[in-house]
């Protein structure tokens, strides 16, 4: 028997059902079933039916919704990327392909749930991946390495059960948390965490009003990247440069550093979603940045600069670039990406003009008596952060893909 959902009966006697109408007699009783879309019977359909005799009101306590909760395949890619995108909440981090970046950069297992009224028409999706290491704890996290993640359902009873199958696999995997990274709505009595904060704001496409938007101070500063006659060049080609620099500020931080492989994997698999920037003065690389597209926005995601970069405005020119481009492209939203409250990225963004917003971060959970916290602000890191930045360069790129691959 195919499963249905019975949702209500009208006044004129019509069972209305996701996807099929079943027709109903004077006192309720089932006769026929119709598929909705074109009118056809359903005979099939009719002995799932046979012998009720239940009055419209007692159909209608009685029946409860179903929802099939099942996980994500390969041939769903298409149906669960097109559900993203029309979902208002939906955003890049919820599309299949960081799925795969993940499982090809990092070898963690993938719970990708997908919820389903009508059989094959996708009604909620919440991404999730599991992740066990004997230094950060075993976590399910939606989604590791994003800025965003969470449930996206068409109504709360499907998010309901969407969460609470993910806190099923949580307990049944002896996981120590559930972590969901939502941009904006939380879910009801979790907890949460104030550390990051998102930055986006809308642009236009025209430059100059674009430029004018920019406040005082930062503007000056982009100006000064121009009167500096630093260039800026787009292309994946770039890559070596970029990774050098990108590791330089990661070892600068103190930060383990991803990969050069994972960096390729992401311009490879987004492909026009995605775009490398390298700023240089006389050839020299000094600033660069590796950004994501989707629908209308533009997501300048890992960044890095040489010390010199200060001096000739070359992040200030950085991330001007980007947006003009992007500008001409056609985008109008510029995330500006999270940050950490109160540290040097938050406070640089505030000065381009960019309102914080807090991220709700969320938690179940399961092992633990606390919100875990293995971010680089806690203060019991302090010491292995200050050892790692005494390493050699080349050390941290060897050494810091095994370790940053189990800090989602």
């Amino acid at each position: 028997m195919i499963e249905t959902t019975l949702t209500h009966v009208n006044f004129n006697g019509e069972c209305e059902m996701r996807g099929i109408q079943c027709m109903a007699g004077n006192e309720g009783e089932m006769t026929a079933v119709f598929n909705r879309d074109n009118g056809s019977q359903i005979n099939e359909w009719i002995p799932a039916f046979a012998g009720m005799t239940e009055t419209k009101s007692q159909i209608t306590d009685n029946w409860v919704k179903h929802m099939n909760i099942r996980l994500c395949n390969d041939s769903d890619h298409g149906a669960w990327d097109e559900y993203v995108r029309n979902h208002p909440t939906g955003t890049f981090f919820h599309l299949s392909d960081w799925k795969k970046v993940v499982e090809e950069s990092f070898g963690h297992q993938s719970h990708y749930l997908v919820a389903e009224g009508d059989p094959g028409k996708i009604a909620g999706v919440f991404p999730l991946f599991s992740i066990k290491s004997i230094l950060f704890g075993k976590s399910m996290v939606s989604v590791p390495f994003g800025t965003y993640g969470g449930i996206l359902a068409d109504d709360e009873e499907i998010e309901t059960n969407l969460y609470q199958k993910a806190v099923d696999l949580t307990k049944g995997k002896g996981l120590d948390y559930l972590e969901i990274r939502n941009e904006t709505k939380p879910l009801p009595d979790l907890p949460g965490k104030d550390l990051y904060y998102v930055f986006k704001k809308e642009i236009s496409g025209d430059d100059e009003e674009n430029m004018k938007a920019i406040p005082r101070k930062a503007r000056r500063m982009v100006r000064q990247g121009i009167k500096h006659g630093l260039q800026g060049d787009f292309g994946k080609e770039l890559l070596d440069p970029f990774y050098d620099l990108f590791a330089f500020n990661y070892h600068r931080l103190g930060t383990p550093v991803f990969s050069k492989s994972y960096l390729k994997n992401l311009l490879e698999t987004f492909g026009d979603q995605s775009s490398l920037l390298l700023i240089t003065k006389g050839g020299k690389p000094l600033s660069g940045v590796l950004s994501f597209y989707y629908k209308d926005q533009v997501i300048p995601y890992y960044s890095g600069a040489y010390p010199d970069s200060q001096r000739h405005a070359a992040n200030d020119y950085l991330y001007w670039a980007l947006m003009s481009d992007a500008a001409a492209k056609g985008y109008r939203v510029f995330d500006y990406g999270r940050s950490k409250k109160d540290t040097g990225p938050f406070h640089f963004k505030r000065h381009w003009g960019f309102e914080p917003k807090l991220l709700h971060y969320q938690y179940y959970l399961n092992m633990l008596d606390s919100v875990p916290d293995i971010s680089p602000a806690n203060p019991k890191y302090q010491r292995r952060i200050e050892w790692w930045r005494k390493l050699p360069l080349w050390a941290t790129k060897l050494l810091g893909p095994p370790i940053v691959k189990y800090i989602p």
